[in-house]
C-alpha cells in the first residue's frame, strides 16, 4: 500500500473517531450553534424594525433585514462551530490521547487532518440549520442561479477550512480547553466588528477600515452578491485572498506545532 493510501486511510480512521465524538458530546456543538442563533431572532424580532430603518433611509421593512442579516450570520456561524474544533484539538492534546497515537504505525499527519475534514462537515451542517431557521422567519434568495449558489457554497467550505486551520493552532498551543476557548474567542467577536449586522458607512469613520479589511467583511459581501445579487466589487477576490492566506497560516502553524511537541 502507497504512503498515500496509507494517509488517505488513517486520516479516514480520525475522521470517523472525531465525528462519533461529536455525536456522542453534541452540548458543545449546539451551544457553539445557539450563539448565532439567538443573535439571527434578536436582530430580527427586537432590533428589526429599527436597524432595518436606519439601513433603509427610514422606512422600517424587517424583511429586507432579514436578507441583509443572513449571509453575515452564515459566516459567523462558521467561526462559532471552529471553536468547538480548537477545544476538542486541544483535550487530545491533554489527554495523552496524541502520545499513544504516535506511538502507533498511523500516519503522523492523519490526526490533524481528521480533525480538520470533520470541522467543515460540522461548520456546512450548522450553516444548514441556520439558513433552515433564517428561511422559516423569512430568508430568501430568488434571484440567485444555480451557479451563484454552487459559488456561495464553496466560499463557505473555503471559509470553513481556512478558520479551521487556524483553530486547530489555537487548540495546539493551549494548554487546557478552556484556554482554547478563550483563544478562540475573536472567530465569534470578529463578526461583531464587520458588515455582518450594519453597513461599513455608517460606522465611525477611523473605524471602517478595520471593519472593511479583516478576513469576515469581504466574505460577507461577496456571500451577500451571490446569494442576494448585490454588488460584489473588489471583495471576491479579498475573500478568496483572505482564505488562501489563512489556510497557508493555519496550515504551517499546526503542522509544525503538532510535529514539534514534546507531548
Amino acid at each position: 500500500m502507497s504512503s498515500l493510501s496509507l494517509a488517505v486511510r488513517d486520516s479516514s480512521t480520525m475522521l470517523r473517531r472525531n465525528l462519533l465524538h461529536a455525536r456522542r458530546y453534541p452540548s458543545l456543538t449546539l451551544n457553539l450553534l445557539l450563539t448565532p442563533i439567538m443573535l439571527l431572532l434578536l436582530f430580527v424580532y427586537v432590533f428589526g424594525d429599527t436597524m432595518s430603518a436606519g439601513i433603509g433611509g427610514g422606512t422600517p421593512d424587517r424583511s429586507a433585514y432579514i436578507a441583509y442579516l443572513v449571509p453575515g450570520l452564515l459566516l459567523m456561524t462558521i467561526g462559532s462551530t471552529v471553536v468547538g474544533t480548537a477545544v476538542s484539538v486541544s483535550n487530545d492534546m491533554s489527554e495523552g490521547i496524541i502520545a499513544r497515537f504516535r506511538t502507533m504505525a498511523i500516519h503522523r499527519g492523519s490526526v490533524i487532518v481528521g480533525h480538520v475534514v470533520g470541522s467543515v462537515l460540522q461548520s456546512i451542517v450548522s450553516v444548514v440549520l441556520v439558513g433552515a431557521v433564517a428561511v422559516a422567519i423569512g430568508f430568501r434568495s430568488t434571484d440567485a442561479t444555480v451557479l451563484e449558489w454552487l459559488a456561495a457554497l464553496g466560499l463557505l467550505v473555503l471559509f470553513a477550512t481556512a478558520l479551521t486551520w487556524i483553530a486547530v493552532g489555537m487548540g495546539l498551543v493551549s494548554p487546557n480547553a478552556e484556554a482554547a476557548s478563550n483563544n478562540a474567542t475573536p472567530l465569534i467577536l470578529l463578526p461583531l466588528l464587520s458588515s455582518a449586522f450594519v453597513p461599513l458607512h455608517s460606522m465611525p469613520g477611523w473605524f471602517q477600515p478595520v471593519a472593511e479589511y479583516q478576513p469576515f467583511t469581504p466574505a460577507i459581501e461577496t456571500l451577500r452578491g451571490l446569494l442576494l445579487g448585490t454588488e460584489i466589487g473588489h471583495n471576491g477576490w479579498l475573500a478568496a485572498a483572505w482564505c488562501a492566506g489563512l489556510t497557508v497560516l493555519g496550515y504551517l502553524w499546526s503542522t509544525a506545532r503538532f510535529d514539534n511537541d514534546p507531548k
